[in-house]
Parts: structure tokens; C-alpha cells; sequence
């Protein structure tokens, strides 16, 4: 005979969970996503990976859900950059300003290997837990750069190249055997302002004194017993413990927590509300520019690897926005080091077309915006950066290498026919002329000039202002605003409310990824080139995981309006 009340039993699970209360949890050790896929393939690929936006979302509606009890938040050695750090702590920071506990927690801060950043994290958290095997490996930030001119030399390699100005360094690692006194001051600052933010959010996370941060600094990496006696963490436990003891806390009448994914939480709650919202009081439209920006479609390999950011997909999704009635305002999320020029020049004029026909544009800028990537948001009306954000670089590089003497130590030989006398100009076999020079030359001034321009124009500066702050020099977030090329020090959420009241919306109006497309518009070719669909048609590369050496190697992926280094600070 069957037991009627084992039958109900998931219909009884269901109703407690409705009603039961909720603790949320976010798992960072696989990282996160700061754009979605464009693709079908890359979506299948990254359906277990979260994203930025439903993450960030979730913790805001959590902290004004009465269900909602506490957010605990389990943080791996995977490097994240300073900037999306700094965007999780303000969301935390908001869930914990709604009276809702937070607890972080890791197996352990850096591993034999650098823990900072993941530690400075978890310092916007209430309480902090350890496994006992753990470590915090809390030992300051650093830039290292490698040198290859020597090498280079010892090849048979000549490498030139030109910039505008001493700032812009990103061929220094091909001619330089070390720092310039230039590329040493702006590395040097940038370390200098990351570490002031660093130390001050552990300070007061931890109710330390900065000296003391400073101190401990010097003094890590520590056990985790260490940990505890330092006052950096509160609790040495395993995740079993961890667990139990916070969702029996938030247990009620015999009712007990209910654990959820932020990310599954946002998806749940947003669902029922996303398009009669929209309908009825428009929404803001959220478009990413995420990787090297080229001419053509956005590409991602099928291997892995960063995304491109093709500046006719960027386009087209601008294009689309001003024609959308119901989109009143557009966030533009950039993260990117830069790329080709006329790409760049591309997006920057759908922005300010953008602007101009009376939809407000907001950047938020992720942890890299520079060169190319400032270029492309120095037409919006609002921008906004982290202070943990690379950004600046205003200036512009080009160069190739001579593998001429390379080749000729192998045994190969070329031979040409030229039609003109700067035909083999950019060739390898052989260096520039001094009219090639002078040509080079005259398009980076000319590069460099209009870049300058626009940035003067955008900003509400002069020339002379921008030049000053700009001479290819790259800033945090923090020193930009500072100098005026960033106008706020936030993160995602206040982009998003700043682009809600310009766009006359009400705090509660809806932010979507522009444009969502259904299986079967991706599948029908676009009418033309102003067709919403025309920005899905996103294309695979081939270089994949190598993209960013291909790039730096001057290959087709990039241009000269590039950021100097990769700038992951760990």
C-alpha cells in the first residue's frame, strides 16, 4: 500500500520553499561573465557561468526582499579584476545598509599565491570564514612587465615603432630592456592609487587601522590560525559548519532557510515582470563592448579565449536602440584595452548620434577601459568607472618588426617588386624610410590630434586640458575622476541609475541586455544593416586563446589605439 503522505511530499517541499525563509548564495570560484554570449554556441557554453548584471541585480532585490535573510558568498583564488571586485563589494555593501547578514568564506585567500584582491572582497562581509587548511595571502599588489628588446637583438629582430606620447609604453616591451622613467611613473602610480583603495576597504572592513593593514602587508602571507589572531578573519571552520550554523540562524518555526543561487533568484523574480513593465513605462537598455576593438562583427572562438568586439555588432545595437520607442536611456558597459582607430571612431560617432537624438547614454566602465576603449566612451553624456578601473591611455602606437637579418641568419632570402616608393612600407623585410617616417608620423599626429579633440569636446575641456592628463598615460578610475575624464566613482548600479533618470524612468524600471533576440531571429538574415538583427550576426575567430598575443604581435585583431600590457592586478 502507498503511503498518501510520502506522494505529497513534493507538493509540501514546494510550499515551504515559497514561503520559507531565503538565504542566498553566490559561488565566485568559476569567476563571472561581464557581458552575455551573443551566440547560440557561446551561450550553451557559458549556461553555467554567471554574469555580472543578474548577479549585482539580485543582491539589490534581496535587500528589499523581506524573505530574503542573508547572502553568503563562497570566494576562490580565480583572479578577478579590481574594478568587478570593487562592483561586488558596493553590491554587498547595499544588502548590508537593508539590515541582511553577509558571510564570506574560502577554502583559501591565494593558495601559495597572490590572495589580495580575493580577500579585499571578502572584507565587505560581515563575518569572514577559513577552511583550517586555508591561507590569506595578503601580500600587497603588483605590476610586472617583461622586456623582450634584447632577445629581439640577439634574433636579429628591429623592432620600431612611434607613439604619441612618452606615456603610451605599449611597444616598450619590445624596445625597452626595462622601464622608462615615464613608464615607471605611471605604473608606479597606478600600484600606488590601487593600494591606497586596498588598504583603506580592508581598513574598514575589518575596523583596522590603515598603518596596521600596511603592516600585515608586509607580514603575509598567513595560516589560517594566524588569520584569526591578526584579526583579518573571524572563524576557521569547514563548509559543513559554515553552512549549518548560518541557515539553522535564519531556521523559523520550525521552517527551515532555503538555500538559492543569486543569479537563479534574479532570473526567477524578473521573469514575470520583464515585458509588461517594459511595455508600459520603457525600459533602459544595457549594451556590452567587451574585448579588442576591430572593424566588422564581434567574434569569440569556438576554443575559448576573450571576445572581440567588432564595431559593426556595436553599431547596429545602437542603431537599433534610437529607433526603440521604449528604450529611453542606454548603459554602455566597456570593458576593453583598445584596438583599431576607425573602429573605435565608429562607435564613438553611434554614441554621440545616440546622445543627439535625445537617448541619454551612461558608460559603466569595467576593470579595463582605455585607449580605444576611452575613445568609444568619450561621446556619452555620463561615465562612470570604478576607482579600481584602468583607464586613460590617450594616445596612439604603431610599429612592426624587421625579421630581415632573422631570416637571412636561417638561410631565407626575399626579393620585390614595388610600384611605388612607399609600396613595401609596412612590410618586415625591411625598416621604414625617412619619407615612410615622415608619413607614420603624420598620421599619429593626426590620430592623436582628433583623439585629443573628441575627448575635449566630450568632456567639456580644452586641448590643452586634455592633452596634460592624456600623453598616452594610463589612470585608475579614482585619478581620472579626479582630472575629469570620468564624471562619478561608481559601478553598474549607479550607471543604471543615473541612465533611469535621465531617462525619466522610475526607480524600479527594468535594465535589458539590447538587442534580445529568440532562436528564430538569429536564425533569419538581416534586411539590412539597420535591422536590429543585424547585430546578432557574430562571427567565430580563429585565434582563440591567443587573440591577445596575435594582438600584441600586430596582427589583424587589434590597431594602434591599444592599452600598454594586459594590467591584471593580482
Amino acid at each position: 500500500m502507498v503511503d498518501a503522505a510520502k506522494l505529497f511530499d513534493p507538493l509540501t517541499t514546494i510550499r515551504r520553499r515559497r514561503t520559507a525563509p531565503l538565504v542566498l548564495e553566490l559561488d565566485l570560484t568559476e569567476g563571472m561573465i561581464d557581458e552575455p554570449p551573443g551566440d547560440p554556441l557561446s551561450q550553451i557554453m557559458a549556461m553555467r557561468r554567471q554574469r555580472l548584471f543578474d548577479i549585482v541585480e539580485g543582491i539589490r532585490r534581496g535587500a528589499h526582499d523581506p524573505r530574503v535573510k542573508a547572502l553568503i558568498v563562497k570566494i576562490g583564488s580565480q583572479s578577478l579584476g579590481m574594478a568587478l571586485v570593487q562592483e561586488l563589494r558596493q553590491a554587498v555593501a547595499m544588502f548590508r545598509r537593508a539590515g541582511k547578514h553577509t558571510v564570506a568564506w574560502s577554502e583559501s585567500f591565494g593558495e601559495f599565491g597572490p590572495g589580495s584582491l580575493p580577500y579585499y572582497l571578502a572584507t565587505a562581509f560581515d563575518e569572514i570564514a577559513l577552511l583550517p587548511s586555508g591561507s590569506v595571502g595578503l601580500t600587497g599588489l603588483r605590476v610586472e612587465n617583461l622586456f623582450f628588446a634584447e632577445a629581439l637583438e640577439k634574433l636579429g629582430v628591429d623592432y620600431q615603432g612611434g607613439a604619441r606620447h612618452e606615456y603610451k609604453t605599449a611597444l616598450n616591451m619590445f624596445t625597452e630592456r626595462g622601464f622608462t622613467d615615464a613608464h615607471r611613473e605611471a605604473s608606479g602610480r597606478i600600484v600606488e592609487s590601487l593600494t591606497e583603495q586596498l588598504v583603506a576597504g580592508i581598513s574598514s572592513g575589518r575596523d583596522l587601522s590603515e598603518e596596521r593593514v600596511r603592516e600585515l602587508i608586509d607580514q603575509g602571507p598567513f595560516l589560517a590560525t594566524e588569520a584569526v589572531e591578526a584579526g583579518l578573519v573571524d572563524k576557521v571552520a569547514y563548509r559543513d559548519e559554515i553552512y549549518s550554523d548560518l541557515l539553522d540562524r535564519y531556521s523559523a518555526d520550525g521552517t527551515p532557510a532555503h538555500l538559492q543561487y543569486v543569479s537563479r533568484y534574479q532570473r526567477t523574480r524578473s521573469l514575470a515582470d520583464r515585458v509588461s513593465v517594459a511595455q508600459r513605462s520603457g525600459y533602459v537598455a544595457l549594451i556590452s563592448g567587451v574585448g579588442q576593438i576591430v572593424t566588422g562583427r564581434s567574434r569569440r572562438s569556438p576554443l575559448g579565449g576573450g571576445a572581440v568586439m567588432g564595431s559593426d555588432t556595436v553599431a547596429a545595437a545602437f542603431r537599433a536602440a534610437r529607433k526603440d520607442p521604449n528604450v529611453r536611456a542606454v548603459v554602455f558597459r566597456v570593458n576593453s584595452p583598445g584596438g583599431s582607430y576607425t573602429a573605435s571612431d565608429v562607435i564613438w560617432r553611434e554614441v554621440v548620434l545616440t546622445s543627439q537624438a535625445g537617448t541619454p547614454v551612461v558608460v559603466s566602465m569595467g576593470d579595463v577601459a582605455g585607449s580605444g576603449g576611452y575613445f568609444i566612451a568619450a561621446g556619452a553624456d555620463v561615465i562612470i568607472a570604478q576607482p579600481g578601473t584602468i583607464t586613460g591611455s590617450i594616445g596612439v602606437v604603431v610599429g612592426k618588426a624587421v625579421l630581415s637579418t632573422m631570416l637571412a641568419k636561417l638561410g631565407v632570402t626575399s626579393d620585390w617588386i614595388d610600384s611605388g616608393n612607399h609600396a613595401g612600407m609596412f612590410s618586415p623585410n625591411r625598416p621604414f624610410s625617412e619619407s615612410e617616417w615622415e608619413r607614420v608620423n603624420t598620421m599619429l599626429d593626426h590620430i592623436y590630434d582628433d583623439f585629443v579633440g573628441k575627448v575635449a569636446e566630450g568632456r567639456k575641456m580644452t586641448r590643452d586640458q586634455v592633452h596634460e592628463v592624456a600623453k598616452g598615460r594610463i589612470w585608475t578610475g579614482q585619478d581620472a575622476c579626479e582630472r575629469g575624464l570620468v564624471d562619478e566613482v561608481g559601478g553598474l548600479e549607479t550607471a543604471i541609475r543615473i541612465a533611469r533618470d535621465r531617462g525619466g524612468l522610475p526607480p524600479s524600471a527594468p535594465v535589458r541586455h539590447f538587442p534580445q533576440l529568440g532562436p528564430l531571429e538569429r536564425l533569419i538574415p538581416a534586411e539590412s544593416s539597420e535591422d536590429r538583427t543585424a547585430q546578432a550576426q557574430l562571427r567565430l575567430s580563429g585565434w582563440g586563446p591567443l587573440a591577445e598575443l596575435s594582438a600584441r604581435l600586430g596582427l589583424p585583431a587589434a590597431g594602434p589605439l591599444v592599452m600598454p600590457g594586459t594590467w591584471e592586478i593580482r
